[in-house]
């Protein structure tokens, strides 16, 4: 790769006079917000799939009084139909909630100890993985996607 630097671009590179430790703990930190967005996408889940249960109420109702179940349509429509999840919330009350409360005050504040620690450079702690299990040369272990390859594809 003649002529090419391959190296990580410069948002992923270690900013001067940052410890190994900071490093690990802010990567320890954006792994817990990780997680945070898939709890956040089941909960999304958990919102669509108890809408969607709830719509198909409507269908139920409609077959049990076309069944000749006029008691169980009513009983179904007044004690199951649109009913809270919890106390006083549906399902986006619940998403909201968990955003304002949590979510967001979570993600400000990983993005405001990377801006502080590490010149807001982002994924230091994985950059330095991947710098780490490499293979020099590999057309596949590029260290940015802009990287030329030649006409052969082999990276050289």
């Amino acid at each position: 790769m003649t002529g090419h630097d391959d190296r990580p671009d410069h948002a992923h590179r270690r900013p001067e006079g940052v410890s190994d430790e900071t490093v690990e703990a802010l990567g320890s930190l954006s792994k817990a917000l990780e997680t945070i967005e898939r709890a956040r996408g089941h909960l999304y889940s958990f919102h669509q799939l108890t809408g969607t249960a709830d719509l198909e109420l409507d269908r139920a109702v409609e077959l049990l009084h076309k069944a000749g179940h006029a008691d169980w349509a009513e009983t179904v429509r007044t004690q199951v139909l649109g009913r809270n999840v919890i106390p006083g919330h549906w399902t986006f009350q619940i998403v909201e909630a968990y955003d304002s409360t949590y979510y967001q005050p979570f993600k400000e504040l990983e993005q405001a100890a990377v801006e502080e620690l590490a010149e807001g450079r982002d994924h230091l702690y994985e950059a330095e993985m991947k710098e780490a299990r490499r293979t020099a040369g590999h057309p596949d272990h590029t260290a940015r996607p802009d990287t030329p390859r030649d006409k052969e594809g082999d990276g050289r």
